[in-house]
């Protein structure tokens, strides 16, 4: 956890390796993923730098293996994954049979598709010739031959009937798609002027195109007609609307001895296809079985070499200079890395690394594991912090969870929701290899612990509120005893109880389950909660400002202590502090079991009335007998708090300008006494401790520091505000749950009737649970977890968090093929 505290310590580094190690050096701090390479060649585009010809190389190998994955898809061939036996990059020798290996693949597939689509072509014209002659068999009987003599008879224009003694009717026979017939037919009666006579079938099972696998519903026809120059312009209309024109005898014989054929070739053609199915089938698993290998390999190597892009090289052309961030914890790693790099090739000559000093921002690193992972991405969502800043993710741990159990608390929802987060937790290294889930799910699993804490604090405060699916638990009985005799309770439905003659003491554990009968039970909620929420928040707001000291202490801005945190916690306790401390000293102070009439319940100021009054500097006359103030000189302690904290203001205001405006007077005396050696001096001494105002005229610093002041003091009291969201959420959970209760599920029990109470009870029963799941778990959930997380980022983070940096992006291959296997 001393990690997630602040940021680790970044060191900018020059790496100077010889350009025989500078593959095998990159390789293994690839490996390593704890270095973030600059960009030495920014004056250079992408082809202009010296290893542009490997990546594209490399990217041809990329497109190739993404062409041999899309047959297996197309094959149905699942590749298997690669977990523990990851390869490393390969020996740039070595990618020389794997290009070979490769484009031999990518050949041998491109010539079986091109051979299998020539031999469906060949399959489907076999197909379609045999529709023809089968489906055309009953156009040419004698009962169709008459039907068109009669049509030769009556024809509209005569043509036909004129021409009839001078030749034989011919036909065309062909197939052509559904979606053109019409206009086919249309078109050959125009051309015609009539004198066509169109036969057709539909045919049932449709044609897939070999090309492009497209399934297309097909129509047989012949079209009869008289004379050789119709017969041209047939053809040719046939040819404009892609209809396939076939040879189809008109006699009977010829035709069966046609189709006989046809169909031997057919069965030739699928013994043919089905071999080279096979073929094709064998040779995409040989290659499956090395193909994820291979596309990591390939990864790997792209990756490499793209990083030397980022190098520069010397004049001498025999070392290779390269700049980047690393944590000062990994620096022996990465020196073995080089060392490990040398070594691979036999280079004498070793790499090394060397330190620079630098005055830019180093890049924000929190190294996490997979249980802190998901609450640090919570706070970089918002903002990367600076560099070394005090990292409220640590906290958030602890904090994030508990307010969202403040206002989730349920023992049934919360235990849901623990059974489904410890589900993911128990089994994360199988749910880790599942696919398809989507974006939803991927959220959901990298917050496994999130949720897991979130269910398991929603049961503590579920115990704290005495709340089971809107029932009371009566764990350890009730500590009311009620003395009324029997006819009493009866007569009068609503009894008051005074708490001096009808308790035993203070109740063990959260709330006391008579309050679930209590015709006042909202009424005593809701004071309980909201109270609740005001102390959660000025403790989180003041905890928030305390950290504010650390970062203060580390950056060694001792200044900004007295002209800052002091100003600050002082406002926030002399106001709101007081307002929370009131009132623990109101419950405490306030009994029933005492005899004094001003210390009685019903004397109680409303502390909220009382802060009021406090800060118009107002009184409100209090009942008879009771005293306004819970304590002695109480009014002129509040008047000094709030004189005080409005001295706050003006503290906050001009301490830092005029602490600025000192510092500067004083360097330009140095300047006058010393003359041009100690100004240089003092420019570079001051620069690193006047906190980046030097050049920042007196006016905007004043302006800002403005703005800053009134932000916190608006914030301060909007924040203390937003916190009674803890309140309001967790009073509308409780109510939500008791309405779904007391209006389905309990209208079962209601019905005496032994035949229709069970199934009744059932029924409702599954509409409790579907709604209890989707509205009271997930969406309040949901509502519950966005409320909290915009406590952490406004109300929380505000007060430490700067979050002016940017994150560290490691060269690292698993980082890299990660992201590819979320974008695929």
């Amino acid at each position: 956890m001393g990690d997630m505290f602040r940021s680790e310590q970044m060191a900018l580094c020059q790496l100077f390796i010889q350009p025989e190690a500078a593959y095998a050096s990159v390789s293994e701090l690839g490996e390593a993923g704890c270095v973030q390479f600059r960009d030495l060649n920014d004056g250079l585009n992408l082809f202009q730098r010296k290893f542009v010809g490997e990546v594209r190389r490399c990217e041809e190998l990329e497109r190739k293996i993404r062409y041999i994955e899309k047959e297996l898809t197309k094959n149905g061939i699942v590749l298997p994954e690669l977990i523990d036996n990851i390869p490393s990059a390969p020996n740039p020798r070595e990618i020389i049979n794997l290009e070979a290996h490769l484009e031999k693949t990518e050949n041998e597939m491109l010539e079986l598709n091109q051979n299998e689509v020539n031999l469906k072509s060949n399959f489907m014209e076999l197909t379609e010739l045999r529709q023809v002659l089968e489906n055309t068999e009953g156009f040419f009987s004698e009962q169709e031959n008459s039907n068109f003599d009669s049509y030769r008879r009556y024809s509209i224009h005569g043509v036909l009937n004129n021409q009839s003694g001078r030749g034989e009717l011919a036909f065309v026979a062909g197939i052509i798609k559904r979606e053109k017939l019409f206009s086919f037919e249309r078109m050959l009666w125009r051309i015609s002027r009539g004198n066509v006579f169109l036969r057709r079938v539909n045919l049932d099972e449709p044609f897939k195109d070999p090309s492009t696998g497209h399934e297309s519903h097909k129509t047989v026809f012949v079209a009869f007609f008289q004379g050789e120059e119709l017969k041209s312009r047939i053809k040719k209309v046939c040819a404009g609307f892609h209809a396939a024109v076939y040879p189809c005898p008109s006699s009977h014989t010829e035709r069966h001895e046609m189709i006989k054929g046809v169909r031997t070739r057919l069965e030739d053609l699928k013994m043919v296809l089905n071999q080279t199915d096979d073929h094709r089938s064998r040779v995409l698993a040989t290659v499956s079985k090395n193909l994820s290998t291979w596309s990591i390999m390939v990864k790997k190597m792209k990756a490499i070499y793209f990083t030397l892009n980022l190098f520069n090289i010397d004049v001498t052309q025999k070392c290779m200079i390269g700049e980047c961030w690393v944590p000062t914890n990994d620096m022996m790693v990465v020196q073995n890395a080089l060392a490990r790099g040398s070594n691979e090739v036999g280079n004498s000559i070793p790499s090394f690394l060397n330190v620079i000093n630098t005055n830019e921002q180093p890049p924000t690193y929190n190294r996490t594991n997979k249980f802190t992972q998901g609450f640090q991405n919570l706070i970089d969502a918002y903002a990367i912090a600076s560099y070394r800043e005090v990292n409220p993710a640590l906290y958030t741990i602890i904090t994030f969870p508990f307010l969202f159990a403040v206002m989730f608390g349920d023992v049934g929802h919360g235990l849901i929701m623990l059974m489904f987060g410890a589900w993911m937790v128990i089994w994360e290294k199988g749910l880790s290899k599942m696919r398809g889930g989507g974006e939803i799910w991927t959220i959901f699993f990298g917050g496994r612990y999130i949720i897991l804490l979130m269910g398991m604090f929603s049961l503590y405060t579920g115990f704290i509120y005495n709340d089971l699916f809107s029932k009371s638990m009566n764990i350890f009985g009730s500590g009311w005893r009620v003395h009324y005799n029997y006819s009493t309770i009866k007569d009068n439905p609503t009894l008051q109880l005074n708490p001096k003659n009808y308790t035993v003491g203070v109740y063990h554990l959260g709330m006391d389950p008579i309050w679930q009968l209590a015709e006042n039970k909202i009424i005593f909620q809701n004071s309980y909660k909201m109270k609740l929420s005001i102390v959660f928040g000025v403790t989180h707001m003041f905890f928030g400002v305390c950290m504010s000291v650390v970062n203060h202490v580390h950056f060694r801005r001792w200044g900004s202590i007295f002209m800052e945190f002091l100003p600050q916690v002082l406002f926030l306790l002399l106001l709101f502090g007081y307002m929370a401390f009131m009132m623990f000293f109101k419950w405490i102070k306030y009994t029933a079991e005492t005899d004094v009439l001003e210390n009685t319940p019903g004397c109680a100021p409303s502390v909220l009335i009382m802060f009021i009054n406090m800060m118009l500097f107002k009184s409100t006359p209090p009942l008879e007998g009771c005293k306004e103030h819970m304590f002695e000189a109480q009014e002129y302690l509040q008047m000094g708090f709030v004189a005080i904290a409005l001295l706050c203001i003006p503290w906050m205001l001009f301490s830092r300008p005029i602490y600025i405006h000192i510092n500067r007077k004083k360097k330009l005396q140095m300047v006058n006494q010393n003359g041009t050696g100690a100004d240089s001096s003092g420019e570079h001494g001051g620069g690193g401790g006047g906190q980046g105002h030097d050049d920042e005229p007196m006016g905007e610093i004043l302006i800002q520091q403005a703005i800053h002041t009134i932000e916190y003091v608006l914030s301060t009291i909007s924040h203390t505000a937003s916190y009674l969201r803890l309140w309001a959420l967790s009073l509308a959970h409780a109510q939500l749950s008791e309405v779904l209760w007391g209006q389905l599920f309990s209208i079962a029990f209601l019905i005496p009737s032994f035949y229709v109470g069970p199934p009744l009870i059932f029924l409702l029963f599954i509409a409790w649970s579907f709604f209890t799941i989707a509205i009271l778990v997930m969406m309040e959930g949901l509502s519950a977890f966005l409320h909290t997380l915009r406590l952490h980022w406004v109300e929380f983070m505000s007060k430490i968090y700067e979050g002016a940096g940017y994150a560290f992006m490691p060269f690292s291959f698993q980082a890299i093929l990660k992201a590819d296997e979320e974008e695929d």
